[in-house]
């Protein structure tokens, strides 16, 4: 390296004229610290600038040959002016919503509607029906305009241990994001990346292919947790951006890919919406900050009733065309 060479060059010199080393100076004077003496030397480098760092006390001297010391601090002060304030400090710390009573009392209606699907639905003149038939994500009934199972499938589970994977797993990453955003936001987002998660594996599987549970949603929430974490820190990952990414993709490869009767297609596009909403949540909340209250009731009222209607329709359908 060039710096390696001025110091052998140095050593050669300075026993005969040490007036042909001059040491670069900074606001403060000529002593450096050891970082800002090392940064300075690779800047002068990359101009093909000689110069040598040298211990000096209490601090450090970074030298160069007296006709390069004005291109040297010329280098160096060009160096400072486009690295100034950067990188930007660290975001304050978002004060988190007071809202994980309400979440896990979603996450435990959720349990509880489980039990309802046990013992089923009894219709006049039908009997009890199967809501697992009802309301499962199946690719040739979405295909056909059975919009219902896009969501209805999010809220049935294979059995106790897919939904307590689900409650326990899943919900430490949604009572996460339902603090960071507020609930009606983060309802509503997971509610879209796991309806359109669903709508797009539907499209890409076999007309046969079923599938239900939450964890299209709950891949979402990660996949939103990932979003945020990327867009508000962006200026400190710098080229390491993609690591929340990363680590949202090694918890999905860990978690969702998992199981015999595991959708992986239905996880990887939920995390995938999750990503682009979480994009979006970040930037809005970031310039407008979290919804208020009012609004963050009307997402959560919307939330519910979509979920309501999707049922609605379902049982519709089935007393209509069946």
């Amino acid at each position: 390296m060039v710096i390696v060479a001025a110091m052998d060059l140095f050593d050669k010199q300075h026993d005969e004229d040490d007036s042909h080393w001059e040491p670069v100076s900074s606001r403060y004077g000529t002593l450096l610290t050891k970082h800002q003496a090392r940064s300075w030397a690779l800047v002068l480098d990359s101009r093909s600038i000689p110069c040598c760092i040298r211990s000096e006390g209490r601090g450090w001297l970074l030298l160069v040959p007296r006709h390069q010391l004005e291109s040297a601090h010329r280098e160096l002060r060009l160096f400072e002016e486009a690295n100034f304030n950067w990188p930007p400090p660290l975001p304050a710390p978002r004060r988190l919503a007071e809202n994980t009573l309400p979440t896990i009392s979603v996450l435990l209606l959720l349990a509880t509607f489980y039990n309802l699907t046990l013992v089923g639905i009894s219709l006049p003149e039908r009997g009890i029906i199967d809501m697992y038939e009802l309301g499962a994500a199946h690719a040739e009934g979405i295909r056909a305009g059975q919009w219902w199972r896009l969501v209805t499938a999010l809220t049935l589970h294979a059995g106790p241990v897919h939904l307590l994977g689900n409650l326990t797993i899943g919900g430490t990453f949604i009572v996460l994001l339902c603090r960071e955003l507020g609930s009606g936001m983060a309802w509503s987002l997971l509610l879209a990346s796991g309806t359109l998660g669903n709508l797009i594996n539907a499209w890409v599987q076999s007309p046969d292919h079923r599938s239900v549970g939450a964890s299209t949603a709950v891949f979402g929430a990660v996949g939103i947790l990932a979003a945020i974490s990327m867009v508000r820190y962006r200026h400190h990952l710098q080229r390491r951006w993609f690591i929340p990414v990363a680590a949202g993709l090694a918890l999905l490869a860990i978690l969702g890919t998992e199981g015999k009767q595991t959708d992986l297609g239905a996880h990887l596009f939920g995390f995938s919406f999750g990503l682009l909403f979480g994009i979006a949540a970040e930037f809005m909340v970031g310039k407008y900050g979290r919804p208020g209250a009012v609004l963050n009731i009307l997402l959560a009222v919307l939330s519910g009733a979509l979920v309501a209607a999707a049922w609605w329709a379902a049982i519709g359908w089935e007393v209509i065309y069946q």
